[in-house]
């Protein structure tokens, strides 16, 4: 990292409105912790003065010409990567792009206000802020990967946490586990993600592990704007093979589907296995709050509830792992060496409520095998 000898943040502003960029110069310069090092007008530019420049961070709009904000992202993410903060608009196609900018390696986004012309980044200023000083710590790397863009891309390539034998936590494929026990009150196993920071993309590459004939249901919480969770279920949904949604209040919760919590609710599973959703005030700073969605599915599944603590920041979903472990369930934490930001797992690791660490590409697997554990269990009245 190339900190500024006064120890500042080194940030380039890429954004065709000469307009926002001076109010994100403003808003950056008041703050004292940063230094504007360069701004770059098109893609092009932002391309050419990251590889000149190699700043700490960089803010990128989506729609400049020349190169966009997609294309440059990509460019710099395969050949020069640097940790990229988005500033989109919460329009859905805003949403879509920022999205796509998500799953080539950009760390996280700052949605504009939507007033229009009358852009007021001062609304968001504690925001962008907290983000950049996040995005400038992590370590980010250059691989090739494939998306359904259809072309090479950055993502980031499996890493093993010493000590974990991947072989060791290999089951069989889903497509053999067997059908949920015929129990009297029907439950089933229930999985529940939480991810912040880092997440999309992370998630883009581990649902579409989960087949079609999935003998469980998946709740996914994701801190991200409510404008933000429908594009996201749609582009999950079209790489994956298990169907995803988003969630809606009443429905109950069934195998073999990933319902996502929406970004401007909170999601509970009621003790009859519906869907409950409240737009009420945030809960320990969150909204979605994955703690709640946590402690109410244990509360319903019990044994059968797995919980996993993907990257982010802060401690979002350590109380509700630890109501999954007292209800008798399992919790997976992804590693540090696989996850964005070790923030929220690492909290719930710390809070010793996590069974096992992995990285990414093992949490299938383990969870494949707990399904296993608790089908055979529910059979000899163990459950």
């Amino acid at each position: 990292m190339s900190m500024s000898s006064t120890g500042k943040i080194r940030v380039l502003i890429a954004d065709d409105s000469a307009f926002m960029r001076k109010v994100l110069h403003s808003i950056l310069l008041a703050d004292h912790g940063f230094e504007i090092v360069g701004e770059a007008r098109d893609g092009r530019e932002a391309v050419s003065q990251t590889e000149a420049l190699r700043p700490d961070v960089i803010t990128m709009d989506i729609n400049m010409p020349h190169l966009d904000g997609l294309q440059a992202t990509e460019q710099i993410m395969s050949t020069n990567p640097r940790p990229i903060v988005i500033v989109s608009s919460e329009s859905r196609e805003g949403a879509e792009i920022t999205l796509k900018a998500l799953e080539l390696g950009a760390i996280d986004f700052v949605a504009k206000p939507s007033s229009g012309i009358d852009l007021d980044m001062s609304s968001v200023r504690d925001e962008l802020v907290r983000k950049l000083r996040v995005a400038a710590k992590v370590r980010v790397v250059r691989t090739a990967a494939k998306t359904k863009l259809g072309q090479e891309v950055a993502a980031s390539a499996p890493r093993t946490e010493p000590g974990i034998d991947p072989g060791r936590l290999e089951a069989p494929k889903s497509n053999g586990l067997p059908a949920p026990p015929a129990r009297s009150n029907q439950k089933f196993p229930l999985i529940v993600i939480a991810a912040s920071t880092g997440g999309p993309a992370t998630l883009m590459k581990f649902i579409p592990s989960f087949p079609r004939e999935f003998p469980g249901a998946v709740v996914l919480v994701q801190h991200m704007p409510g404008s933000f969770t429908s594009q996201f279920s749609q582009q999950l949904g079209e790489i994956s093979q298990i169907r995803v949604k988003e969630a809606e209040s009443e429905e109950i919760v069934s195998p073999g589907t990933v319902y996502i919590c929406p970004g401007s609710h909170h999601m509970r599973i009621s003790p009859t296995g519906r869907v409950t959703l409240d737009d009420g005030p945030r809960i320990l700073g969150y909204r979605p709050c994955a703690d709640v969605t946590l402690e109410t599915a244990a509360e319903y599944a019990g044994p059968m509830c797995t919980g996993v603590i993907l990257t982010g920041m802060g401690n979002d979903g350590t109380r509700g792992a630890q109501a999954v472990k007292r209800a008798g369930g399992c919790v997976l934490a992804q590693d540090e060496a696989t996850s964005v930001i070790f923030g929220m797992n690492a909290e719930a690791i710390r809070a010793g409520a996590v069974d096992q660490v992995l990285p990414i590409d093992n949490i299938f697997a383990a969870i494949e095998k707990r399904i296993l554990y608790v089908h055979g269990a529910a059979r000899v009245g163990a459950l």
